[in-house]
């Protein structure tokens, strides 16, 4: 599978999860990711990506699903693992992340992705506002960084 999208994001940061993931932050505030602690966490707890861009603005994704072996990933950025229980992950603005009782849907800025549920590996790179986003099965599904993913 593979697809491409544009969002807008008024907080310089792109999110990928699975909706399943981050149940337990729906009745959060609707920020509660700008807390770096909170941040940090989750994405190395394996429940949500956090890809700060640096500045607001319109981005275009193309992104694809497949087989990508660790030798053939080319240009692309670190690997970073999340999880996926509902098999729906959603790819978008940062902005509507799961919080404040609501959670993403077909009105926002991004794209569902369904992936069979399991462990995947994402790796990405920009260019402007251009990103190009790579996801693999993985047996990998937790991080362990001790700062921010800043592209």
């Amino acid at each position: 599978m593979q697809g491409s999208f544009r969002f807008i994001t008024d907080t310089a940061t792109m999110c990928v999860y699975d909706l399943g993931e981050l149940k337990h932050r729906l009745d959060d505030t609707p920020d509660w990711w700008s807390i770096s602690e909170d941040e940090l966490a989750e994405v190395n707890a394996g429940n949500c990506l956090f890809f700060n861009l640096g500045q607001d603005g319109v981005y275009e994704v193309n992104w694809i699903e497949a087989d990508v072996g660790m030798e053939d990933r080319g240009p692309m950025t670190e690997v970073l693992y999340f999880r996926v229980s509902s098999g729906s992950v959603f790819v978008g603005a940062a902005d509507d992340v799961t919080g404040d009782g609501l959670e993403p849907d077909h009105t926002c800025e991004g794209v569902f992705i369904e992936l069979e549920p399991g462990s995947y590996a994402c790796m990405v790179q920009r260019e402007g506002n251009q990103i190009r986003l790579a996801l693999s099965r993985s047996e990998t599904g937790t991080n362990r960084r001790e700062d921010l993913i800043r592209m």
